[in-house]
C-alpha cells in the first residue's frame, strides 16, 4: 500500500499513548508532573514507535475528580505550567514527528466554574440556562449515576434557587446544557482555540451524556444530537482538516455504530474513532476462560466503520477496567481471575488493577495482550506504563491506583521527582511492580524486556499496513484456545494466530484465497511457512504464543508477490 495513500488518514494506523501530565514527570522539583518535565521525556515515545500522544485534562481544576472538573476551559492548571510550556510541548512533539489531541471534557464543568457561580447566583443570571435545571426532578430524565459509591441521584439540590441540577458524574461536576445555541457556540469556541495551538484533535469524554436530551420538557423539539456532533466535526475539519475525534462510547455495537455517522451510507462525518469497549471485555473474558471464542464472537458481530473511520483498540484505559457490558455471569467469571479481592474492584462494575498483576507477572500473556492490541483491526491505545509492565497501588482510592507517577529508573520515587519530603499526586507502586524492579531505564537495557519486545511489535505492526488498513476476516480453527484472523489487501494479507492457553496447541486453518504450496512469512524471524492442499495452515504455538504471518510474499515487503 503506498504511503501517499495513507499519509492524510493518520490515526488508521497511529500508535496513540495516553499520559496524564501530572503523574508523568516533574520537571521542576515540586513533586507534580508538568509539561516542562513531559517534555523532556518525548525522545521515550519516540523510541517506543508512539505518534499520537493523548494528553489527560490539564486545564485549571478543583480535583475533585482527577482534573475531569474544570474551572477553565482556556487555560493551563498552575501546577503544570503555563500555556508557553503547552505549546512548547506541542512544538517538540511534532518536531519529533508525534501528534498530539488532549480530553474535550464539556459535558459538565466543576460547580467552581465562573459559570455556573453565576448560573446559581440567580434564576435570570445570563448563565442560567447553561446548565440544566427543573423544580422536580422528572421520571423519564437521566438515570444511573456513574459514581455510585459517592452519588445517590443525577439530581442535587440548589438551596440558593430552590431548584435542582442534573450531574451525571459528582454533584460537583453540574452538566452543561448542551440543547442551548450559546454553550454549543462556546465548546466550539474552546475547540478552536486549543486546534489554533496546535492540537490535532480531541478525545471526547462521555459522548452518549453529551448528547443527551432525557428528561427536558421541550426535548422533542431540540435539534438532534447526531447532527449536532456532525456540525462539531465539520467545525473542526474547518478549522484543521487532519484533527480527529475520539470518542468514549460505551455502548452496543449498534448504538455505538450511530456515533461514527452514518455508518450504514459510508458517510462518517461525526466521531472520528470509537473505543472498541465490548472487544476489549470480551477479550479478558478469553483470557480467564482460556478461550478465544469470546473475542471472535465479539470481531464478527462489530460493525465495519465508515470508510475513513475506525476503532480503537485498547488493554486498558485510564478508568477502572469497565466489564459491564459482560452479563453476571461472564464478569463474575474474570472477577475470579482477575479480581478475586473485593478491594481489586470498583462500582461492582471493573477492575483497578493494570495487566501484568492481574496474570501473576506471567510475561507471555503480558505480551499476548500486547500482540492482540496490535494485530486487531483498529487503532491501538496505550496507556502509560503498559510499555514497562506497570502495576497498580491499590492503597491509592478508587480510579487512582493506576494513575500512579511513571517509572523511569529503580531510585526511591522511580525518577519522577527530585523533590524530597513533598505529596506526589498519588503513591509510587510499591513491592514487585515497584521501580526497583519495573523501570525505564533498567528495560532500555534489556533486549529481553517488555519494553524492548513492544518496541519490536509496534515496528512490525507499522510494518504491516495490512492490520490498519484491512479487511478483517476471523478464520475458523480446530482449537477453541486459538485466535485466528486475516487482514487483507489488494497487495498482500496478514495472518495473526494467538494462543490463549497454557499449553502448546498446533493450530490448523484454512486460509481464504491462498493454495497449496504457497509461503507465509514470519514478520517476526523471517522464517516461512508452506500451506498445504486448499489452503491449509498448520502452525505450532507457545503456550500463550502468537504469530504473524505475511501471507503469499516471500520478504518481508507489502509490495512484492510470490510468481506464479
Amino acid at each position: 500500500m503506498r504511503l501517499t495513500r495513507t499519509s492524510d488518514v493518520w490515526w488508521k494506523n497511529a500508535v496513540v499513548y495516553c499520559l496524564d501530565v501530572e503523574t508523568y514527570q516533574d520537571g521542576d522539583g515540586d513533586g507534580t508532573g508538568d509539561f516542562a518535565g513531559l517534555t523532556q521525556r518525548i525522545d521515550h515515545l519516540v523510541r517506543l514507535g508512539v505518534t499520537c500522544v493523548w494528553l489527560m485534562p490539564f486545564y485549571p481544576t478543583r480535583e475533585r475528580d482527577d482534573g475531569y472538573d474544570i474551572t477553565d476551559f482556556y487555560g493551563v492548571d498552575p501546577r503544570l505550567g503555563t500555556l508557553g510550556d503547552f505549546t512548547e510541548f506541542v512544538r517538540t512533539a511534532r518536531d519529533r514527528g508525534i501528534r498530539v489531541i488532549a480530553d474535550l471534557v464539556v459535558n459538565h464543568t466543576s460547580d467552581h466554574h465562573p459559570w455556573f457561580l453565576d448560573a446559581r447566583s440567580s434564576r435570570d443570571s445570563a448563565h442560567r440556562d447553561w446548565y440544566v435545571w427543573c423544580d422536580t426532578p422528572p421520571e423519564d430524565g437521566p438515570q444511573g449515576v456513574v459514581f455510585p459509591d459517592a452519588e445517590k441521584s443525577v439530581w442535587e439540590y440548589d438551596e440558593g434557587t430552590g431548584q435542582y441540577y442534573l450531574h451525571r458524574f459528582y454533584k460537583e461536576q453540574p452538566d452543561l446544557n448542551v440543547a442551548n445555541p450559546a454553550v454549543r457556540d462556546e465548546i466550539a469556541r474552546i475547540m478552536g482555540f486549543w486546534t489554533e495551538l496546535g492540537l490535532s484533535g480531541f478525545r471526547v469524554d462521555a459522548v452518549p451524556f453529551l448528547l443527551e436530551t432525557d428528561g427536558q420538557p421541550d426535548a422533542g423539539a431540540l435539534p438532534d444530537p447526531h447532527a449536532y456532533l456532525a456540525d462539531l466535526r465539520a467545525f473542526l475539519g474547518r478549522r484543521n482538516g487532519e484533527a480527529i475525534l475520539l470518542g468514549e462510547v460505551n455502548l452496543p455495537y449498534a448504538d455505538t455504530a450511530r456515533f461514527f455517522g452514518g455508518a450504514e451510507a459510508g458517510e462518517g462525518d461525526e466521531l472520528t474513532l470509537c473505543f472498541d469497549f465490548i472487544g476489549m471485555q470480551r477479550m479478558y473474558l478469553a483470557m480467564a476462560r482460556e478461550d478465544a471464542g469470546p473475542l471472535a464472537q465479539a470481531l464478527r458481530e462489530r460493525p465495519v466503520p465508515p470508510r475513513d473511520a475506525h476503532w480503537a483498540t485498547f488493554v486498558r484505559n485510564h478508568d477502572e477496567l469497565t466489564l459491564d457490558k459482560l452479563d453476571e455471569d461472564e464478569r463474575a467469571e474474570v472477577f475470579a481471575a482477575f479480581g478475586p479481592d473485593e478491594d481489586m474492584r470498583l462500582y461492582g462494575r471493573g477492575l483497578r488493577r493494570r495487566l501484568p498483576p492481574m496474570v501473576d507477572g506471567d510475561r507471555r500473556r503480558v505480551e499476548l495482550a500486547h500482540s492482540l492490541l496490535l494485530t486487531l483491526p483498529g487503532t491501538p491505545v496505550l496507556f502509560y506504563g503498559e510499555e514497562i509492565g506497570m502495576g497498580e497501588n491499590l492503597a491509592a482510592p478508587g480510579r487512582q491506583a493506576v494513575r500512579t507517577p511513571m517509572q523511569w529508573t529503580p531510585d526511591k520515587e522511580g525518577g519522577f521527582t527530585r523533590a524530597e519530603g513533598v505529596t506526589l499526586p498519588n503513591p509510587v507502586v510499591e513491592g514487585a511492580y515497584g521501580p526497583k524492579r519495573v523501570n525505564v531505564h533498567d528495560q532500555t537495557r534489556d533486549p529481553d524486556s517488555t519494553l524492548s519486545r513492544l518496541r519490536n511489535l509496534i515496528e512490525r505492526y507499522r510494518e504491516a499496513p495490512e492490520l490498519a488498513w484491512g479487511h478483517c476476516e476471523v478464520l475458523d480453527t480446530d482449537v477453541p484456545g486459538a485466535l485466528a484472523h486475516l487482514a487483507s489487501l489488494p497487495e498482500g494479507a496478514v495472518l495473526a494466530v494467538h494462543n490463549f492457553t497454557g499449553r502448546r496447541l498446533t493450530v490448523a486453518m484454512e486460509v481464504p484465497g491462498l493454495r497449496g504450496g504457497r509461503l507465509l512469512t514470519d514478520l517476526a524471524d523471517g522464517e516461512g511457512v508452506k500451506s498445504a492442499a486448499g489452503g491449509r495452515v498448520d502452525l505450532a504455538l507457545e503456550p500463550y504464543g502468537y504469530r504473524w504471518l505475511r501471507v503469499n510474499t516471500p520478504l518481508d515487503d507489502p509490495d512484492r508477490t510470490i510468481e506464479e
